[in-house]
Parts: C-alpha cells; sequence; structure tokens
C-alpha cells in the first residue's frame, strides 16, 4: 500500500510545491541563466555515455529540494527496492515486476515465490541465442531446405511495439539478405500487405502469445498458417512457426514444434517483455551480441536506478519534472522528439509505455483520483517534425514540454549531414527556452529595412514567447547498449510517476472494456446472434454497416 494513509494531493509536500509553482510561473529561464553561470552544470547528470540536460526547465534549486521531498513523501526509495526484490507491486494482479531481472546481468539469485527465477531466465537466454544463430547462420531452414531470410512477428501491444522500435533503432546491425516485419492490426489490411511481399520458402513467422488465445494475434496467425499451407502444405508449418508463449497445448495444436515454443512469465507485463523471448526477432535482427548488449544497457541504466540518491538519479528526475508540469504546471501532453532515423518508432512505443501504464483514476487504496495522471505523449523523428507540430510547441497558447534525443556521432557519417541534424535539435532546445521578445523582433525587421509600418505589423507574428522546457539527452552513438539505456530510462522514469500518483503502473485494464463489446457485437454483425440492446447509435451504425456489406 501507499503508506500515507491518504491523498497524496493533500499532503504538505503536494501543498507547498503547489505555492512555490505560483512563484516559479513568473521567472524566465533564460533569466535565470544569465544570473546562475552554474546553471547548466548543476542541472546535469551523466552514466557511461549518457548524459541529460535539464537545466532548461522552470525549476531552481528550491524547486527540485520540494520535487524530491515530495518523492520521499511517496516512499519512492521504497518503491525502487520493492520492485527489484519482487515485492508483489502489481497489486490488482498480484504479480511481482520483475522484467529487471531479464537483464540481471550479474546473475546473482532473483526470488519469487521463494524460487530463483535467474535459472529459467538463463536457459530461455541460451535458447533465444542458439536459435537465432542458427537462423541467421542459415542453419535453421525452412520445409525446402531454403535459409529463412524473411522474419516476421506477430504480437500486438508490447509483443509489437517494444520489438518493432528496437528492431528498427539497430537496423544497422541486420544482414543485408535479411529482412523483418511486424503484423499487429486486426485489419486484413496490414496481413495482407506483409504476405504480399513475401515466398513462403524463406518466410518465418514467430508468433507472439503468452496465452496464445489473443484475438488480434491468433487471427493474423491463423491467416498466415493457411497461406502457408496453400503453397507447402500442412507438415510445412512445423518449419515456418514459432511461437513466444506458455500455452504448450495450443502451440502444439496449432502445429509448431514445441522445441520451438519461447516461454516468459507473469512477472514479466507486455510492455516491459522486449527483454524477455519477446525479443527474440531482435536477436535474429541484430545478433544475439547486440542483444545482450542492450540488456547490459538496461542493467546499467537498472543499477544507477537503484544507488543513485534521488537528486541524482536520471529517472526519478524526469518523473519529477513530469510531475511538476503536470500537477502543478496544468500541462496535460509531453513531447518525444529523436533526432535519429533510426529511433523512429520510439515515440509510438513509449506512447503504450507511459500512457498504458499511468492513464489510471484509481488509486493503490482503491479510491478515486482527483488530480491528473498520465499526460499524453507524442513525437516523432527531427527533423521531419520540426515542419508539423513545432509550429505549436514554439508559438501555440500554452507550453508542451519536449525530450530531445540525439547521438553526439551517427552511424552514417555522409557528409555534413550529421552536423546539420545536431545543430537542429540544440537550436530547437534554445529557441524553446530563449525565444524572442517582441522588441527584439522588432530590431531584427528594422535591421532587415522593413518600414516602421511594416514592423508594426509583423513584429507580434515574429516574436516567441519562450520559456518553454525541454530536457536533452545525448548519447555519444546510439547503439544496443545506448538503446538498452534509453527504454530502462523511460521505463523507470514512468515507475516512479505511478509511484508519486499512488497508481499501479503494471496493469492495464482500461484495454479490455472495448475488446469485450466486440465480443458481443462480432456475431450481430455475422448474423449469428439476435441484435443485442445497444445505445441508439452503436444499432444503427451496427444496421448500416451490414446493410453495407451485403
Amino acid at each position: 500500500m501507499f503508506g500515507l494513509n491518504g491523498d497524496i494531493s493533500k499532503t504538505r509536500a503536494w501543498r507547498k510545491l503547489g505555492k512555490y509553482a505560483q512563484k516559479m510561473r513568473k521567472k524566465q529561464m533564460r533569466d535565470m541563466f544569465a544570473e546562475d553561470a552554474k546553471r547548466a552544470e548543476r542541472f546535469a547528470l551523466q552514466l557511461d555515455n549518457m548524459w541529460l540536460d535539464y537545466s532548461k526547465n522552470i525549476i531552481d534549486s528550491k524547486a527540485m529540494l520540494y520535487l524530491l521531498a515530495l518523492a520521499k513523501k511517496a516512499k519512492v526509495e521504497e518503491k525502487i527496492k520493492g520492485m527489484f526484490t519482487g515485492d508483489k507491486i502489481n497489486s490488482t494482479e498480484k504479480r511481482a515486476v520483475l522484467h529487471t531481472a531479464l537483464r540481471n546481468r550479474s546473475n546473482e539469485p532473483v526470488y519469487v515465490e521463494g524460487e530463483n527465477v535467474m535459472p529459467e531466465i538463463n536457459r530461455v537466454l541460451g535458447k533465444i541465442k542458439d536459435f537465432s544463430e542458427a537462423v541467421r547462420l542459415g542453419k535453421f531452414t525452412g520445409h525446402t531446405g531454403k535459409k529463412l531470410t524473411n522474419i516476421v512477428n506477430i504480437g500486438i501491444g508490447g509483443s509489437d511495439l517494444g520489438p518493432k522500435m528496437a528492431v528498427e533503432a539497430l537496423r544497422r546491425y541486420h544482414l543485408k539478405d535479411m529482412n523483418f516485419y511486424f503484423i499487429s492490426n486486426i485489419d486484413g489490411t496490414a496481413t495482407a500487405e506483409v504476405l504480399n511481399k513475401l515466398s513462403p520458402e524463406n518466410t518465418l513467422f514467430i508468433v507472439c502469445s503468452k496465452t496464445f488465445t489473443t484475438i488480434e494475434t491468433l487471427t493474423n496467425a491463423r491467416t498466415c498458417r493457411k497461406w502457408l499451407i496453400d503453397a507447402l502444405g500442412e507438415a510445412a508449418v512445423a518449419k515456418h512457426f514459432v511461437a513466444v508463449s506458455t500455452n504448450a497445448e495450443e502451440v502444439t495444436k496449432f502445429g509448431i514444434n514445441v522445441d520451438n515454443m519461447f516461454e516468459f512469465w507473469d512477472f514479466v507485463g507486455g510492455r516491459y517483455s522486449m527483454w524477455s523471448a519477446i525479443g527474440l526477432i531482435i536477436a535474429i535482427a541484430a545478433g544475439f551480441e547486440n542483444f545482450e548488449k542492450m540488456l547490459d544497457g538496461a542493467y546499467s541504466m537498472d543499477n544507477h536506478f537503484k544507488s543513485a540518491p534521488l537528486g541524482e538519479n536520471m529517472p526519478v528526475i524526469l518523473a519529477l519534472l513530469s510531475v511538476w508540469y503536470n500537477n502543478f504546471f496544468g500541462i496535460r501532453n509531453h513531447v518525444v522528439v529523436p533526432y535519429d532515423q533510426y529511433l523512429t518508432y520510439l515515440p509510438a512505443y513509449l506512447q503504450q509505455l507511459i500512457m498504458e501504464s499511468n492513464g489510471k483514476f484509481v488509486d493503490l487504496e482503491n479510491n478515486f483520483i482527483n488530480y491528473q495522471t498520465s499526460p499524453v505523449i507524442f513525437g516523432g523523428a527531427g527533423t521531419d517534425v520540426q515542419h508539423s507540430f513545432f509550429q505549436m510547441l514554439h508559438q501555440g497558447t500554452s507550453f508542451i514540454p519536449c525530450d530531445f534525443i540525439i547521438p553526439a556521432i551517427s552511424h552514417n557519417e555522409i557528409g555534413e549531414h550529421h552536423e546539420i541534424l545536431l545543430a537542429n535539435v540544440l537550436a530547437q532546445s534554445e529557441a524553446l527556452m530563449r525565444g524572442k521578445t517582441i522588441a527584439e523582433a522588432a530590431a531584427e525587421l528594422r535591421a532587415k529595412g522593413k518600414s516602421e509600418k511594416e514592423i508594426a505589423d509583423l513584429k507580434k507574428y515574429k516574436s516567441f514567447r519562450g520559456n518553454r522546457p525541454s530536457n536533452t539527452i545525448i548519447f555519444k552513438k546510439i547503439d544496443a547498449y545506448a538503446l538498452g539505456q534509453l527504454v530502462a530510462l523511460y521505463e523507470h522514469k514512468t515507475f516512479v510517476e505511478g509511484v508519486i500518483w499512488n497508481i499501479n503502473s503494471f496493469d492495464q485494464m482500461g484495454v479490455e472494456l472495448g475488446k469485450q463489446m466486440a465480443l458481443k457485437i462480432l456475431p450481430e454483425l455475422q448474423g449469428e446472434a439476435a441484435e443485442q440492446a445497444h445505445d441508439a447509435s452503436t444499432n444503427r451504425l451496427i444496421q448500416l454497416v451490414k446493410r453495407l456489406r451485403k
């Protein structure tokens, strides 16, 4: 339990932050930088070849002290310890939360219900190693003996977004004769468009479903199975399908050799599962050595998260800044912009990680919450998004905090491309912070020879209020180790937010209602069940769809 015997928003720590936020709203970051020559050094952290600059935030030392006091009141340190020691912090589902055990590179024992889970984790890891290497080297072949060069991951949610993000992020390490695809959407177009690119003889499907009953995943898998059988016969299934699941009976019924079933566990939540056998496609795509390096990077962040004092702890600092803006400035959005093409899918992955984890309105004491929880997360790869939503970031009526992510060195150092990219991201964070006053805009127009009439007409349009916060995360290079650090950073940030908001970040019951209702509507659309009582709109829409499909 949370242990506060009440609502955190009623605590003294919360009230002090609310009062101080009113004062900080009047401060300008450009003035704070001018007044404090050491500001950029004091509000910055480093871990290995990863740097976090959070100096471009509307904070000062006193604000940080108040935020850290809130973290202590919320017992963040105790909760961190509880996660790593196997406490059942997923309270609604009575489960431990131990995705960190999957990247426990020390191999020290980790206990769940009194049993050390590391031997089983290492067994499956060894199985991933052997199978991924066999596929990459062409030793595990298809039904006709051809190398499997098209690898298709069939999953949904955490079984799709995490692996897809990582496979793309590590594209630089792919073998040139192999291609990787993902099918998640139940829309038949998603499956058809992938299958249209493939040849059955060299295609391997990885079906990711813990229970092997997930409707989207199994529907897509059965369509792919029929496509394969139509071309190669039913005997081919065992050589072209493998499963990441715990349901050996259903896997066998499907035609998959149970030796090619890769297990994972109840203490691994879906959106944290890329570190488990769900990451099989990552190991095939980037090589098992890089998969291990990704685990190493996450382990590095885990150790930092466990041991660093709260005021020097990267995930804690980012979480506190999120709470600061969300709950004390009334800002309901947050932007993540990686300036690295390989990280294109990172914002989508973080949308699930953060909003599915913390989009909750009931606290751990079974009370409805009267304060804001998860912000809306959006983003995209720079510099593309500079020409979409950045207009709103710079001149919109409310500010939106940003995370900028950039490698100092590109995997593709072509001409001056990367220097231009670096210049853009650094300029964006400075421009958001500094802005441009009306007087500065007028002076700029005057220097360009504009008339006083033109200046009067244009100076407000050319001005920028600035004082818009951002964090900058810089890596030397986005390799597998750095990717592991980055993902673990956001995992732990999300967890700390949930601790402060007194919610369970590890269930996702909000995903279920629409799916349950869809199962009732489906037989009505198919004419296999009498129409049930829906609202007038839904009834009418069902009738319309049925009429259009005749």
